[in-house]
Order: C-alpha cells, then structure tokens, then sequence
C-alpha cells in the first residue's frame, strides 16, 4: 500500500457542522475490500422508504453499481446505500453483478427490505474482481453502529486518492419549516464533467417525490458537478444519489411533487449551493493540486459554445502546468480557446488573469506587466477570464493544475 498522500493545501481550514436529519443513520467500518486496517464501507440505513433520484456516469464501461442502481431507480425507493472503496467492481464480468447482487440481498434481508430498495456504489481499482463477502461479513456491525450524526466517518470511508473529507450542508426554509440538506463526495482523479464524475450522496428531511427529486437534481448538475475536471478522465463508477427521507412533514413541511411548485425555490437555490460547494472540494482536492482555478468565458455565441471553450482552457494540459509553474503565459489560453472548436473573434480576444487584462484586441494588452502578472499567479487561486467577442453567452468551469505528484500519484497507484 502506497504512503498517505499530504493533505492538499486548498483542502477547507474547517469542515461544516452536519446536523442529524430524522430519518437516516449512518456508520463506517474496515471491511478488508483491498486495504487492511483502512476504513472502507460505508451504510446509510433509512429507517422508512426515502425517496431517491439519481444521475450517473455516461461512460460505456459503467461498473456493474451503476447498473444495479440505474434499475432500481425506477421505483424511486430507498431503505439502504452501501458504499465500497478500494474496488470499484468494474469491468469484471458476471462476477460483478453477482457480487452486487449479493451484497443488496443480505442487505436487504437483515433490513427486513427489497434488495431493489438496496442502493450501492463502488470506488477504486478498476478491473479486479470484488468479493462480496467482506462487505457482507461487514454489515452486522455496521447496522449496530449506525446513528444518526454518523455522516462525515461515512464521508472518510469512500474515499481513495483524497486527502480529505468532502462535506456540505445547508438549512433552508420549505414552506414555514426549516429543513436540512446533507451532502457528501469523493473524487480526485479520472475527475471530467460526465456525470456525475465521482460519488456524491446527498441527505434531506424535505418531503420532496422522487420524479420531483430528479427534476431538480438534473437541473442542478450541469453548474456543479459537470462543470469541473481534473484531467479530463470521466470514471466507470460516477454516481450522485440524493435520497429525500420526508421526515420533516411530521413538522408542517409541505409535501412536493412537482419541481415546479414556486415553495421549492429556496430549497432548489440551497442544493445548488450543496452541490457546486462539493464539486468545488473536489477539483481542489485534485491528485497532486497546488492551485484552484476558476475559468471565467463571456461573450460566447450560445452557452453550450461558453462552457466548450471554458472546458478547452480548463483541460489543457499546457495551461494547467503553466498555472502549477506560477507562469502567466496566456499564449497557451489563446491555443486552448482555438482548438475548441468553436466561434471566437481572434482581433476582438481579451484574456484576463485575475483583474489583470493581459491580452486585448487579439494582442497582447498595451499595458501589461510581466511583474504584476507573475505575482498574481503566485496565489493558491487563479481567475482565468476570456471574452471571446462573439456574443452574450457565459459559462463558468473549475479545474485545478497539474503538477509533478499528479504523475507520481497515478504512476504508483496499484501497488
């Protein structure tokens, strides 16, 4: 097993209180999936059917978790999220839904549930068959430990390659009654906007449908969790569930079965907040990360045509090392808005780093310091802002760069 990695420095000072929300327990434990002595599954155990949406990977490689919760999506029902890291039981074959399959069944009969009710997601080497039975000898611990105010140890057993914890939460208003938004993530490489481009889990008391759930869940994605990447890599295993246990109706909360009902503004507004804040976390968290970059694209044809060149910047080898090197060399952003393929005014280009205008008017700016540039890109994050001089359109991506660990971290990743 490989030594720990350092704690990245854009990693948060503090961590958010997670306040328990009725409904829902959770606990973590060593189950031996690849590591000993390493805490790796993790149980969300509802104590009544919640309501769940989720998206998923669009790769066509998905693991066989992806499947498994791809189809018991449809009934819209949880009573238990069994989470693995280490081995993320894909590509292997009928050994892999065999094993998902065997561990919802022993889930869902210690539950007293449906092993469709049983909801999982796996992390890690890819390509390794998986056991089930140390999740499964696992799992009578697990149910006696769970309790409610369990999430951030559950938050520490998915991860892999993190080096911290990524947390969120929010409290909002539903109706006159005050309710809880819970979320956590894992992810710090083979990070690319695909959806969902890692695991996340996210926990409410709000009385919300499932088809409700969904609605607002894919609308909120494409700002959030695809609009970052570390390396361009989208995951076999990309899972985001977000499970609504009701519990708050026994306040007064109202009970939503459209997402367009105007009482689900506030709550729509919070889990956006929710989720760009644990994408955020994760592309700073980014396997080898010494710097949070932020690409900014206005003047863009279309919004579609703003993100593909933000994206172009955000994964661009070159401007990545060139941000890690503290070097301002916006030749390399030119290069990536040109190869994006899509409309740009090369005599109308402005690049700005920060609020240093460095290029204008496809040349470089008839102002710009060397010296003020280079002290900019000293700071842990960098604002990349570009007009590209074609429209009105905006977009808005998150990346990180890319340095000497990011091929240390992945060269040794299997040993």
């Amino acid at each position: 097993m490989a030594a720990p990695t350092p704690t990245s420095p854009l990693a948060p000072t503090r961590f958010p209180d997670l306040p328990p929300i009725d409904g829902v327990r959770f606990a973590a434990g060593a189950a031996g999936v690849r590591y000993q002595g390493r805490t790796d599954v993790m149980l969300a155990l509802f104590d009544r059917p919640a309501q769940v949406a989720g998206v998923f990977t669009r790769s066509k490689c998905p693991s066989a978790p992806v499947d498994w919760c791809r189809a018991a999506l449809a009934a819209g029902r949880a009573r238990a999220l069994v989470v693995n890291s280490g081995n993320a039981n894909a590509f292997t074959g009928s050994a892999g839904v065999t094993t998902t399959a065997a561990v919802a069944k022993e889930t869902a009969q210690a539950i007293g549930a449906a092993p469709g009710e049983v909801f999982q997601a796996s992390t890690g080497v890819i390509g390794e068959p998986m056991d089930p039975g140390p999740i499964v000898r696992a799992l009578p611990a697990l149910l006696a430990a769970a309790r409610p105010d369990g999430l951030m140890d559950a938050a520490r057993a998915i991860m892999t390659t993190d080096t911290f914890p990524k947390v969120a939460a929010a409290r909002v208003k539903l109706g006159d009654v005050e309710v809880t938004i819970n979320g956590i993530a894992k992810g710090a490489g083979m990070i690319a906007p695909d959806m969902a481009t890692m695991l996340s889990f996210v926990f409410t008391d709000a009385p919300i449908a499932a088809p409700a759930l969904q609605a607002l869940l894919r609308k909120s994605v494409d700002r959030s969790f695809n609009a970052i990447t570390v390396d361009s890599d989208t995951s076999t295993s990309d899972t985001l569930l977000i499970f609504a246990t009701g519990a708050a109706a026994a306040r007064g909360a109202p009970e939503i079965d459209d997402d367009a009902d105007p009482r689900l503004a506030g709550f729509r507004r919070a889990l956006d907040k929710v989720l760009l804040d644990l994408a955020q976390q994760v592309a700073r968290d980014g396997e080898g990360a010494r710097k949070f970059i932020e690409v900014r694209v206005a003047g863009a044809a279309t919004r579609r045509a703003a993100k593909r060149i933000a994206m172009a910047i955000a994964n661009s080898p070159l401007v990545k090392t060139a941000v890690g090197g503290e070097d301002a060399n916006w030749g390399r952003v030119v290069m990536a808005v040109g190869k994006a393929g899509e409309k740009a005014e090369r005599d109308k280009l402005d690049i700005f780093f920060g609020d240093l205008r460095v290029a204008h008017a496809g040349k470089r700016d008839p102002d710009y310091s060397e010296a003020e540039a280079s002290a900019y890109m000293k700071k842990k994050k960098i604002v990349i802002g570009v007009n590209v001089g074609v429209g009105t359109a905006t977009a808005k991506v998150w990346t990180c760069d890319l340095t000497k660990d990011y091929v240390a971290i992945n060269g040794d990743y299997r040993s």
